[in-house]
């Protein structure tokens, strides 16, 4: 049995949609013969009708996916997609996610990665992101979701989310932001969104950003591995913006900014932070 959308992509309403359906129906649950007792055919009728009608709700109650969308950016790489219902996803680097497509739902499971969703308001087609144990669910609104290797950052840019990963929703407006950590979520913290996510313009922006964290951060954006600092290195602080293009260049800036030196290891191509 095909399922119809109108001109919108929206799957039409329930009463619409088993109207269309009717006909497949009753050739699944055929009516009795003409020579059957004319007494009885009345109430055949309206039976083969009814279970129609029940098999269609059953379809639109079960929600099942008709489309399945995969989409993922190599590391240093961002992606910004069009969804067919007016939606739009940037994809940060590293990233892999899927978008499944329900008669009743918009569903995104997200592997690894961050991305940016900028989500068309469906009122009846709710959207849910997945990452780990953390599920966010909006209905329209702007929000940002990185999945890091311990936990799952939830940034609102504009409207009202839901996050939960296991305990009670937590619910986040505009320049608000959680942690989940396993089956906890964070308090809410106030944050500045648009800083939060100047990634999506191609730019890191670091401010009094320990050298470990920038460094951490830089990583993402790099094949080439950076190997650890001390402590009293990773202390020091870092501030400017840095053009995500042109990542690698981001390390050889250090010496101009702090009191460090930048060794390539011709052997294996690790990058090693000294003092200077």
């Amino acid at each position: 049995m095909g399922i119809e959308q109108d001109q919108s992509g929206d799957f039409q309403p329930a009463e619409q949609a088993i109207a269309r359906h009717r006909d497949v129906l009753m050739e699944r649950f055929p009516l009795p013969p003409a020579s059957a007792a004319k007494p009885r055919r009345r109430g055949k009728l309206a039976l083969a009708a009814v279970v129609a009608a029940a098999a269609g709700v059953a379809v639109l109650w079960a929600d099942p996916a008709y489309r399945t969308d995969y989409l993922s950016t190599p590391v240093g790489h961002q992606l910004t997609a069009e969804l067919a219902d007016g939606s739009r996803i940037v994809l940060n680097t590293d990233t892999r996610l899927d978008i499944a497509w329900h008669l009743r739902s918009r569903r995104v499971q997200l592997h690894t990665g961050q991305a940016l969703f900028d989500v068309e308001h469906k009122t009846y087609r709710p959207f849910t992101v997945e990452a780990g144990d953390a599920r966010v669910t909006v209905v329209g609104t702007m929000f940002d979701v990185w999945r890091k290797p311990e936990s799952v950052q939830v940034t609102v840019l504009r409207g009202r989310v839901k996050v939960q990963s296991g305990g009670e929703p937590v619910y986040l407006t505009e320049n608000q932001q959680v942690q989940a950590v396993g089956q906890q979520v964070s308090a809410v913290a106030a944050v500045d969104a648009a800083t939060q996510t100047v990634w999506k313009d191609g730019k890191l922006m670091f401010d009094r950003t320990p050298l470990r964290d920038a460094l951490q951060e830089m990583q993402r954006y790099i094949s080439t591995r950076i190997a650890p600092v001390d402590d009293e290195l990773g202390s020091l602080r870092v501030s400017g913006v840095f053009d995500i293009a042109r990542a690698d260049a981001m390390l050889d800036l250090l010496p101009a900014i702090l009191p460090v030196a930048v060794a390539r290891d011709g052997s294996n191509g690790v990058v090693r932070i000294k003092a200077r």
